[in-house]
């Protein structure tokens, strides 16, 4: 099968996709460069970063399948695969624990003020008696977006003796049990907002989630409350964050892992902040993650490859993670309401 590799995946997975197929790797390429390289080919490997436009896919009348090493899709048109009758498959688990994780770093990271504490130090100043922190215990945990990974926060922060609660699109009173039996009541989007001591954002980005935390909803926070964004870039609104975290804004930090503006020689809005955490975009990026997502990818090319090459169409109607749809080996488990893992 010839197969073109347009994001970095596991060093591993692609040796051993080369032993068994034509690959041609075409990281960081422009549009230009893209709409060349796929001319010929029959599957595409990508991840988050890379904007698939009709334009680039459009130029490989051969493509039959598309491989997403994660689980985002806000950078592919969906119903244009559809249409095309490409197999398109996602590979969202190995990814939510990581970002899950990611998550309870950042929370603690700003409760225990790790940043302006390591900054402090590496100038000399020793200042033990200046920064304080807050325990993660006895905190109300907010999760905007309780699906895949905004679960896997909640009951990570409830084996710290937070109190989590999370919001969901929509719901049905067993998919709430399910949530509660993982220690995560369900509330509105209001409850979450104003009683949450640490914020979790965990939606995909859409049509409906864009600018989601604006300006309005911030005003409405808890004073005092941390935000930690491990969505995507424009589910929050940065010029509104900024003005939050200001002196008397209601926040008290932030961390932010997805930005408005990715990619090299980028700037956020916050970087001049002091209690603010910015990282770029690396909740999936561990060794173990990476490995499994690697792993997955070959399966999933071997599968297909030896149908035949067979075209079998993989796509749920809608937004795969707003309806709770997994890769289709992965619906047999039982997840409560995938609306928000991101990767």
């Amino acid at each position: 099968m010839r197969i073109l590799i347009i994001s970095p995946i596991d060093s591993g997975a692609i040796r051993a996709l080369e032993q068994e197929h034509d690959v041609v790797c075409a990281f960081n390429a422009s549009e230009e460069e893209l709409k060349k390289r796929i001319a010929d080919r029959e599957a595409v490997v990508f991840r988050s970063g890379v904007d698939l436009s009709t334009k680039v896919l459009d130029c490989g009348p051969a493509l039959k399948l598309m491989v997403r090493a994660g689980c985002g899709v806000d950078n592919l048109d969906l119903d244009y695969v559809r249409a095309r009758q490409i197999e398109f498959t996602r590979i969202p688990e190995p990814a939510a624990q990581a970002v899950a994780e990611m998550a309870v770093a950042m929370m603690l990271a700003l409760g225990r003020n790790l940043r302006e504490a390591d900054r402090l130090w590496r100038q000399g100043r020793w200042a033990k008696y200046e920064i304080e922190g807050y325990l993660l215990r006895g905190k109300t945990l907010g999760i905007i977006g309780a699906g895949n990974i905004g679960t896997r926060v909640g009951e990570l922060g409830a084996a710290l003796g937070m109190t989590p609660i999370g919001c969901v699109k929509t719901s049905t009173p067993a998919a709430a049990a399910r949530l509660a039996e993982k220690g995560i009541r369900l509330a509105s989007f209001e409850d979450v907002i104003s009683q949450a001591d640490f914020l979790g954002v965990h939606v995909p980005l859409n049509s409906s989630t864009r600018n989601l935390i604006d300006a309005n909803v911030l005003a409405r926070v808890k004073p005092g409350a941390f935000l930690v964004n491990l969505a995507r870039g424009g589910v929050v609104n940065e010029a509104a964050l900024f003005q939050q975290l200001l002196p008397g804004g209601r926040l008290r930090g932030a961390a932010l892992d997805v930005h408005e503006r990715e990619g090299e020689g980028k700037i956020s809005p916050l970087a001049g902040l002091n209690n603010v955490l910015l990282t770029p975009h690396i909740g999936s990026m561990t060794v173990d993650t990476q490995r499994e997502i690697g792993q997955r990818v070959l399966e999933i090319t071997r599968s297909f490859a030896g149908r035949g090459n067979g075209i079998r169409l993989a796509i749920p109607k809608g937004n795969p993670e707003a309806n709770g749809s997994e890769h289709r080996e992965s619906q047999s488990r039982s997840k409560p309401l995938e609306i928000g893992a991101q990767a």
